[in-house]
């Protein structure tokens, strides 16, 4: 299976910093936000992935790329602790432009020839979820047990408008999904189950995206309409997952994000609870 990581957009929250960085490139302590989903990838025995990038986003490939001038520093200096954080990992990793902000459909659709004609999972760097089991895993378990496409999905008690919201009904064990509405308006909603930035989709999906795609006329092209076609025909599948989700796509998710990583992490756990517990009483 391979993966693809929609890293085009402009990051406007994150605005004036995100004019020359990449947002999936700003760090939790010390690690990427797009780390995080290579390294999911590489837990679920995904090696080959293709990042959708912009002009702005260079020092994406720079970032995956040896750094060899680095790398010889450590080694004369024989650091190995150092020298094992910059070296290269047993990836195929490759990038293409979406040379316009045409929308996640169209993202997703330039990835075509890299995927074949295979299922495929896309993730985007906002949804950091720390697990035991990696994301991608636990919904391509459900992929194999339905050969459908599959979406990663939370209950949440947070401002359902600001989501896509799944309609559903029990399968026996599996949840197959009715229906998504887009930030439903409030009390309109037909569960608390929200979709997460994680799919699993086969390749009658990009079929179904393809023939949308061909009636768009103008404006940015998103992908829940072909979603909602499979979701029809009873092809689409939702996964609730396991694990702790970071939801990093604006200022106080990241915030939130950097504090749960910091206390998830043996080496910072006990200062960030300190420094917690100072500034709690500060005020």
């Amino acid at each position: 299976m391979k993966g693809i990581i929609i890293s085009a957009g402009y990051g406007t929250r994150f605005l004036p910093c995100a004019k020359s960085i990449p947002k999936e490139m700003f760090p939790l302590i010390d690690t990427p936000a797009i780390d995080f989903i290579v390294n999911e990838f590489i837990d679920s025995g995904i090696k080959d992935i293709l990042i959708v990038t912009s002009r702005r986003k260079k020092a994406l490939e720079d970032y995956f790329d040896r750094e060899i001038e680095l790398e010889t520093f450590f080694k004369k200096r024989n650091d190995t602790d150092k020298l094992n954080l910059i070296k290269p990992r047993d990836l195929n990793i490759f990038f293409i432009r979406q040379k316009e902000m045409l929308g996640t459909g169209h993202a997703i659709l330039i990835g075509k020839e890299f995927v074949k004609n295979e299922p495929f999972i896309v993730a985007y760097p906002d949804d950091i979820v720390l697990s035991k089991t990696p994301l991608a895993s636990q919904i391509m378990e459900i992929h194999k047990k339905t050969n459908a496409n599959v979406i990663a999905s939370e209950i949440t008690q947070r401002d359902l408008s600001r989501y896509g919201v799944i309609d559903f009904i029990k399968d026996d064990e599996l949840l197959k999904v009715k229906k998504i509405v887009e930030k439903p308006k409030k009390g309109k909603e037909s569960s608390s189950m929200i979709c997460i930035g994680r799919y699993l989709f086969t390749p009658d999906f990009l079929t179904v995206l393809e023939e949308n795609y061909k009636k768009h006329s103008e404006g940015e092209f998103y992908h829940i309409d072909a979603m909602n076609i499979l979701a029809g025909q009873g092809k689409m599948f939702a996964c609730l997952f396991q694990g702790n989700r970071l939801d990093i796509g604006d200022k106080i998710g990241y915030l939130e994000g950097m504090i749960k990583y910091s206390l998830s992490r043996s080496d910072l756990k006990k200062e960030t609870e300190s420094l917690l517990r100072k500034y709690s009483k500060n005020q």
